[in-house]
């Protein structure tokens, strides 16, 4: 009996492991198609990642990995390891903040995540690109000439986030294997 339970917990957990692995290569090759500005998986993806995987240094690992190889095809930038950092942290807000599923906990750790990054890769901008002067002026203007993305970021960001919750929701409720947390 022992060791069935011990067969049943593995399989459940390389299930989990594998369906959110490949809804991630699906939402992260997304980031390299034709799409508006600022509207891409990945911000969403670092959520779910931090919240679904057992081993949290996977929820790193393939989003870094991920952006590594969209970004050599989409190029790379002087702030690039700014972005990287941003996304680990909407990692870390997966992480911390959502151990079951419920979509108003979801849904507020996503825009979170969007502010986070906003703040953070625009105050990269600000600092490092010379386009404002080195003022509270210069970084309020950098930070209003940056909204127009930030409805994109946020809105990509839920929508991409929920979705791939949902999806990951409605394939553990219809298959064999359950995760142990949701």
């Amino acid at each position: 009996m022992n060791q069935s339970y011990k067969v049943k917990k593995m399989d459940n957990n390389n299930f989990k492991f594998y369906s959110a692995l490949v809804l991630m290569i699906i939402l992260a090759f997304s980031r390299v198609i034709p799409h508006p500005p600022n509207f891409t998986p990945i911000l969403g993806m670092a959520v779910f990642a931090g919240a679904i995987f057992d081993k949290k240094v996977y929820s790193f690992l393939i989003l870094l990995l991920a952006m590594v190889l969209s970004d050599l095809f989409l190029g790379f930038h002087g702030n690039i390891f700014i972005v990287y950092f941003a996304i680990c942290l909407n990692v870390v807000i997966g992480i911390y903040f959502i151990h079951k599923i419920y979509y108003f906990r979801i849904c507020a750790s996503l825009a979170a995540g969007s502010l986070v990054f906003f703040i953070i890769t625009n105050f990269a901008v600000w600092i490092s690109s010379g386009m404002y002067p080195y003022s509270l002026e210069g970084l309020l203007a950098c930070y209003t000439m940056a909204l127009p993305f930030l409805q994109n970021t946020i809105i990509s960001t839920v929508l991409y986030g929920v979705g791939a919750f949902f999806i990951f929701q409605l394939s553990n409720k219809y298959l064999v294997f359950r995760p142990k947390n949701f």
